[in-house]
């Protein structure tokens, strides 16, 4: 089921509790503000209309955070702000400091279908170039970037959200497990991840991260493996909830 059309002001706050909450702490009401650059009243109105639809538990005084519906369209509009990004960048030459509100305006009327061929004609980018914050994955029913072309090329323009809360092995904690369900990149990407047993439906559990960007280090079917920083990136997973 599709969630309803937010406006642009709700689309807004999610996006920015998106990009400042961290390890589920509740974001401030004053953190929002500054952020959004509205007044308080404001950002306090918008919270209680976004808690009573599901997309945030605002608790006064408290702070806020995101609920699993508020995380899923909050990444979907960062995604598409940050592909638009790399369009204006790449391919309109844009100057830096002028994408990023540029993508602010179009970002609200991009459409399913147009993000998807705005990724593919980018070559499926995992930064964006305004800060190299990573692009999120899609959450379109696909395993990987080149079954998501596949299907585009037969004509098959379904566009299904998935059901799961994905995240990137780098994102995930150390002793955490779940199982791959999304890879982003090309054939080769894919080759290699093959060699090394990681594929979508495969469970791999997280045994290290090193610090200041390091690699990886996974076990999957039953090996240890060491994963560079920006493949653990592009590897998504539906993390177990049972841990």
């Amino acid at each position: 089921m599709m969630d309803e059309r937010l406006s642009e002001n709700a689309e807004e706050c999610l996006e920015a509790m998106y990009k400042i909450t961290r390890n589920g702490k509740r974001v401030s009401t004053s953190a929002l503000t500054e952020k959004l650059n509205v007044s308080p009243s404001s950002v306090t109105k918008m919270l209680k209309r976004l808690d009573e639809k599901g997309y945030v538990d605002y608790s006064p005084g408290k702070g806020t955070n995101l609920t699993r519906k508020g995380i899923r369209n909050a990444r979907r509009i960062t995604r598409k702000h940050r592909l638009l990004e790399r369009f204006l960048h790449d391919f309109l030459k844009l100057r830096r400091d002028r994408i990023h509100d540029q993508a602010c305006e179009m970002e609200h009327s991009l459409s399913d279908d147009a993000e998807m061929a705005l990724c593919q004609v980018l070559g499926f980018p995992d930064r964006c170039p305004d800060d190299q914050q990573p692009i999120p994955p899609c959450d379109f029913e696909f395993s990987s970037c080149e079954e998501c072309m596949e299907r585009r090329e037969k004509g098959i323009d379904e566009v299904n959200l998935r059901k799961s809360d994905t995240m990137s092995l780098a994102d995930m904690k150390e002793g955490e497990s779940g199982r791959v369900v999304f890879v982003r990149g090309d054939h080769k990407v894919m080759r290699r991840l093959l060699d090394m047993g990681i594929t979508p439906g495969t469970t791999v559990r997280v045994l290290k991260i090193a610090p200041l960007g390091g690699p990886v280090e996974i076990s999957v079917r039953g090996s240890s493996i060491a994963l560079g920083r920006s493949i653990a990136s592009n590897i998504f997973v539906d993390p177990d909830k049972s841990e």
